[in-house]
């Protein structure tokens, strides 16, 4: 992360703040488009072979095909994913969420252009290639970055962000078993800034054995030592939940506030900074 950390002291001030905004409004003028006019939409998708014959607009225009039909549970699960974007650019920053998207498309593009160079049809590989799998590297990256944070299934039905991305992750891999070459190329280039961002960049060491296994050893040592009940070592500054209140909830000081300010994971990279006047 030291390559992007010096990208962002030297190009940050050019991110787009509230991409999560932007996103949203593609798919509203897109979803526009496909109601007034339908047959618009076959000239906006990525197809390499009439990109390379001056139809140079698809490099940008495939972005405002809408992944499904317009429904009302499409419009919740746009607002969710606009939650979780949202979330996700105030946890890392306006630079590294950018990042992480627009890699997320220009990665797209350069799977659909290989594979033309692989098959050379014309005409049908822009029928592989949307933002859908855009969107779920959005909700694999919150998943991990929010493993523990709950939410309700369809309002009623409560589970854990880390429960929701298995089961994404496990009907990636069956589509990638099941799916042609076209769909699979799809797919790994969809993703492939998720699998950089997270695999390569050391994200994803939480999760290894040893990790695991450390984090187990110091909360039994820390049961050892748990003062009279009733008193409470941590307690979140915003949502006043104490280690009492679960054991997989995790307590940090946060360097920037003023003072000794203790909050939980979810409210760690969320909250207003307190200054002193």
């Amino acid at each position: 992360m030291n390559f992007l950390d010096k990208m962002e002291r030297k190009y940050g001030r050019y991110a787009i703040r509230n991409l999560p905004m932007f996103i949203i409004a593609t798919y509203v003028a897109g979803y526009l488009i496909e109601l007034f006019m339908p047959e618009m939409l076959m000239y906006l998708m990525l197809d390499p072979y009439y990109i390379l014959h001056g139809q140079v607009w698809r490099l940008v225009t495939w972005i405002l095909i809408p992944p499904s039909g317009l429904d009302f549970f499409t419009i919740i699960m746009l607002l969710f994913y606009f939650s979780l974007g949202q979330t996700l650019e105030r946890t890392w920053g306006a630079f590294r969420f950018n990042v992480y998207i627009f890699s997320g498309l220009i990665f797209t593009v350069i799977g659909a252009f290989l594979l033309y160079a692989l098959t050379g049809a014309a005409g049908v590989i822009g029928l592989y290639f949307s933002t859908y799998y855009i969107n779920m590297s959005i909700f694999l990256a919150f998943a991990l970055t929010y493993p523990d944070m709950q939410v309700l299934l369809y309002f009623i039905i409560p589970i854990k962000m880390k429960w929701m991305g298995a089961f994404y992750g496990v009907m990636i891999l069956v589509s990638l078993v099941q799916g042609n070459i076209a769909s699979r190329v799809a797919i790994v280039a969809s993703l492939l800034n998720f699998v950089l961002f997270f695999l390569l960049s050391g994200r994803f060491a939480r999760f290894s054995p040893h990790e695991v296994h450390r984090r187990q050893e110091y909360k039994r040592n820390v049961r050892k030592v748990q003062p009279r009940k009733g008193t409470a070592r941590h307690k979140c500054a915003v949502c006043g939940r104490t280690e009492e209140d679960g054991d997989h909830l995790e307590f940090r000081f946060c360097s920037r506030c003023d003072g000794n300010y203790e909050y939980c994971q979810d409210h760690l990279f969320t909250h207003q900074h307190i200054k002193k006047q």
